[in-house]
């Protein structure tokens, strides 16, 4: 366990960015099921969404980096909040997948060239002496926007994926788990984007940044 607790590069949580996130639960009488509930909405809709900045330059994963930011993408905002979780000293894992949208993906298609989105980030949290799984990816706004729920959290269930919406419409499907992460795995990360949207690695600069 721990490796899950462990700062790294990228969970770099001793960072002043991360402590002025987290200070405020350290003194508090809360349990980390009751600490890990609150960062978790606070990650979902203090970072809005955004898929359409990628960039595969080290120091961008780093959690301190992503707090500066206003936005961030599935996998940016997972770091954020492993981050912060474990700087409370509850342990905390990366977990990517392949997964299909099939509502409100009209510029998604447009721009990656298809309804799938590899790798996407999530998180294991050990809480009460078992996993769970969260994806703090869609802030509330815009969940709204495209008529899906948001993703709750209890502390005790998997807070995983929008399977329909609210009209009952399949919205998201997962097509292939590719595990857990202790660390970033950057590599791995940059390899799964490149195999799965070759025409979008023509649009990045020199320093392998996309603004799409």
């Amino acid at each position: 366990m721990k490796e899950y607790l462990k700062e790294t590069y990228y969970f770099n949580f001793s960072n002043e960015a991360i402590l002025t996130i987290v200070n405020q639960y350290k003194i508090t009488k809360l349990s980390k099921q009751e600490m890990a509930i609150e960062l978790y909405y606070k990650i979902r809709d203090g970072w809005r969404y955004n898929p359409y900045q990628i960039s595969f330059v080290k120091d961008r994963y780093q959690s301190s980096y992503i707090a500066s930011k206003a936005d961030g993408h599935c996998i940016e905002k997972s770091i954020l909040l492993i981050s912060c979780l474990r700087a409370l000293d509850i342990p905390a894992r990366l977990h990517l997948a392949k997964v299909k949208n099939h509502i409100g993906v009209e510029k998604f298609i447009e721009k990656f060239g298809n309804d799938e989105i590899t790798p996407h980030g999530m998180v294991d949290i050990y809480l009460n002496n078992k996993w769970v799984k969260v994806s703090p990816a869609f802030n509330k706004e815009l969940c709204l926007k495209l008529n899906v729920h948001t993703l709750n959290f209890d502390g005790e269930h998997d807070s995983l994926f929008h399977e329909y919406d609210k009209a009952g419409n399949t919205f998201m499907i997962y097509l292939e788990d590719y595990g857990y992460f202790s660390d970033v795995p950057l590599d791995f990360i940059a390899n799964n984007f490149k195999e799965n949207y070759p025409k979008i690695m023509e649009m990045a600069n020199e320093n392998g940044e996309i603004r799409i």
